[in-house]
């Protein structure tokens, strides 16, 4: 009998201690869909910066000797999820840690985390944005919402609206920019939010469409993201893991507004966890 192998994924994003996104989402919800998570932090923050106030310490000239000790160990990983990156000198070291993390077999997971509802996040700049462009290139799976999709392929934006054929478009762009399988997260379609799936060698889109279950909640993304890559990284199609995550956040938000979880603290994926490790045996 084949000996079972357990995964591990390096994960590249910042850390907040508080309001549940980024690694505090990714570190858990991998774990318990049995993958090792190892994080490789690109800032520490107290909370998310969706809050008043918050503290801040940029982790860009660490990042370089942080891994440097995992390339002296020999480590290489599974998979490569990449997140928020805040500077384009961080775009460039990640760019740069690829090769010596991966192996012939290592699959890169890229969110290009970038803006929401229309709008460029203020630390984005043109440069930066074509840097991120160059890393979906290499990407194995690529992880937009429908605002990150029109930025990286240059497509005006609107709220809502968007046909069928248009988001297949969105994702078509994508692929031809060199990601291999693409999920475009969050097309608002009435009630409903819609997931468009392009899988590597496909030429039509799946889509994956969930009722809303409450407002948008800061983090969601993450959890999607996390979920997404775990269930990518165990095997499972574009289509599955983009199914399995879209259901996540769905149950997620559901539960979070059942205990009425104050907006800016996310969604209480922790009650939901073990619908994961359940998935996952």
């Amino acid at each position: 009998m084949e000996k079972h192998t357990q995964k591990k994924v390096a994960v590249i994003n910042d850390l907040s201690g508080y309001g549940r996104c980024s690694l505090t989402v990714a570190i858990p919800i991998l774990s318990a869909m049995r993958i090792q998570c190892c994080p490789v932090p690109t800032a520490i923050l107290s909370n998310h910066t969706g809050f008043p106030v918050w503290f801040f310490d940029d982790y860009t000239d660490k990042m370089i000797s942080y891994t440097d000790k995992w390339r002296e160990l020999g480590l290489s990983f599974d998979g490569i999820v990449t997140g928020f990156l805040g500077s384009l000198e961080q775009i460039e070291i990640v760019r740069g840690l690829l090769p010596s993390l991966s192996t012939d077999d290592t699959k890169l997971v890229v969110d290009p985390v970038m803006g929401d509802h229309g709008v460029l996040y203020p630390t984005y700049t043109e440069e930066m944005c074509e840097e991120i462009k160059a890393l979906v290139s290499v990407a194995d799976l690529v992880t937009p919402n429908v605002t990150e999709a029109c930025i990286l392929t240059g497509t005006p934006y609107k709220e809502t609206g968007f046909s069928r054929k248009e988001l297949l478009n969105l994702a078509v762009m994508l692929r031809l920019m060199g990601a291999k399988s693409v999920i475009i997260t969050g097309a608002r379609e009435g009630v409903y939010y819609t997931n468009v799936v392009l899988e590597r060698g496909q030429n039509e889109a799946e889509f994956v469409k969930m009722k809303s279950a409450g407002e948008g909640r800061p983090g969601t993304g993450d959890v999607f993201c996390s979920v997404a890559a775990g269930a990518y990284l165990s095997g499972k199609t574009p289509l599955q893991a983009a199914e399995q995550a879209a259901r996540f956040v769905r149950d997620c938000i559901a539960r979070s507004e059942e205990l009425e979880i104050p907006i800016e603290n996310g969604v209480c994926f922790e009650e939901l966890l073990g619908k994961l490790i359940k998935s996952n045996p």
